[in-house]
């Protein structure tokens, strides 16, 4: 489906590159190489860092410009505007939260991957009908977690998602064993507590567990 994309990294491959894609929440410019770096040194290299902050943009061309072998995105994507924004940034891919006809549009059109976001079937659809098959299911949690994204597979079983909401080490296994989830989404990797103490070791640490515990 999306094949015909002129996109320089496809969603199936970025899906494939680690089961867990820390969300990142990065205030400070000067926390965007740290940061990234104790994540790579645990052995995960897609980032998402969300645009919920001024300098979002920023973080993610600093990662993008330093730290090559990261594969960074943007996340909290809503609009056409912000897509373009992120490939001029350097983001190698996107994620919406939701989607609309619109982003879904400038997607299909962006040289940058675009995981739009759903939390129900028919947004599902939506998203099949413009050519999307790898999508972001939020928020996961609230919006019945793995027995819905259980019961979504069914119709859908070549659509796969990747849940992110209320995610955490107690449950991302339970995600992950599901035949139509590929990786999960998860802020709870990156802190705001690790952040302000610049406990860089304990992002490492957290990292690591996680993907232990994902084997």
């Amino acid at each position: 489906m999306t094949n015909s994309k002129d996109w320089q990294i496809m969603p199936k491959e970025l899906f494939a590159m680690g089961p867990i894609v820390p969300v990142l929440v990065i205030k400070k410019v000067e926390d965007a190489l740290p940061i990234a770096e104790a994540l790579l040194t645990a052995g995960i290299k897609v980032l998402e860092v969300t645009l919920r902050t001024a300098l979002a943009m920023d973080v993610i061309s600093t990662i993008a410009k330093e730290l090559p072998e990261a594969v960074i995105g943007a996340g909290t994507v809503t609009n056409a505007e912000q897509l373009q924004r992120a490939y001029d940034a350097g983001a190698k891919f996107a994620i919406s939260p939701g989607l609309t006809k619109d982003l879904l549009q400038a997607g299909n059109n962006s040289k940058i991957a675009l995981i739009p976001g759903i939390s129900s079937i028919s947004e599902m659809m939506d998203g099949i009908d413009l050519g999307y098959d790898h999508l972001k299911f939020f928020p996961a949690e609230a919006s019945g977690g793995v027995k819905a994204i259980k019961s979504i597979g069914g119709p859908f079983p070549d659509i796969k998602l990747c849940p992110t909401g209320g995610i955490n080490i107690n449950n991302i296994r339970d995600y992950l064993a599901l035949s139509n989830v590929a990786c999960c989404g998860g802020s709870w990797l990156v802190t705001d507590e690790l952040i302000e103490a610049k406990n860089l070791a304990g992002i490492t640490t957290l990292a690591k567990q996680a993907l232990e515990h994902v084997k």
